[in-house]
């Protein structure tokens, strides 16, 4: 049905009242029967989640990784601790290096000392009981037997000081010894990682030296003291002592 158009009205035709022939729609109310639509991420975007403590992050120096085996050492990251067959075997190399080397030397000490005490040693009833011979007789057995007794006791010192030497140095400055490097062991400061240096290779070292005076078995007690170690860090009392660990490289 149309109307005829308004004179008065310059632009034509009136629009239809609001609501005349259209079904009006109610504004819709937030939450009014409608599931409200949460916000999205941007596409192409993964959603942030927050870190878990512990899972691809630095951990601090000393952890232990769920006790096994691993450890954070800073400078070195996350490293394996040498277990205990790895450092027995290690110790026995090392046994057999100085072995050898005091082996050689007490064959060599021994077969001059020999040779000193045949040289200078006489037969004394050969000469006259009081005489000049016989006293310079005696006197030549004497000296020759203060000789072999000093020898003796200087390769006693100088086997010593290798054994203090091999140990000490190599494992202080060089963080292993010719046992350890064999097996791809190291000795590093729990709390940088680097060597543990001549005062801490010194305190590793004399520990068990000093319980091996108790017919060896201080010395023993010592190296199977990281079996009594609870921590999971397979440290003797040696290494608590120089702040030491062993790790394999």
């Amino acid at each position: 049905m149309s109307y005829p158009p308004d004179p008065n009205n310059p632009y034509g035709q009136q629009p239809p009242p609001p609501g005349y022939g259209y079904p009006q729609q109610p504004p819709q109310q937030p939450g009014y029967g409608y599931p409200q639509q949460q916000p999205q991420q941007p596409y192409g975007y993964a959603q942030q989640v927050p870190p878990q403590p512990g899972y691809g992050y630095p951990q601090p120096a000393g952890t232990i990784q769920a006790n096994n085996g691993y450890i954070n050492i800073a400078n070195l990251g996350t490293v394996k601790l040498a277990t205990m067959g790895q450092r027995f075997l290690a110790r026995l190399l090392d046994g057999l290096v100085t072995g050898v080397v005091v082996g050689i030397a007490m064959a060599a000490g021994v077969a001059g000392m020999i040779g000193l005490a045949d040289k200078t040693t006489k037969d004394c009833s050969s000469y006259e009981y009081p005489s000049t011979a016989w006293t310079d007789c005696v006197n030549s057995n004497t000296q020759a037997s203060t000789n072999v007794v000093m020898a003796m006791f200087g390769l006693i010192a100088v086997v010593a000081v290798f054994g203090l030497l091999y140990e000490w140095l190599l494992v202080g400055l060089a963080g292993a010894t010719i046992g350890k490097m064999a097996l791809g062991l190291r000795v590093v400061r729990e709390s940088d990682g680097q060597h543990p240096g001549v005062g801490g290779g010194f305190i590793r070292f004399i520990i068990p030296m000093v319980g091996a005076f108790i017919c060896y078995i201080g010395a023993l007690l010592v190296f199977l003291s990281p079996f009594f170690d609870n921590s999971g860090k397979l440290q003797g009392w040696h290494d608590r002592a120089a702040g030491t660990l062993v790790v394999k490289k």
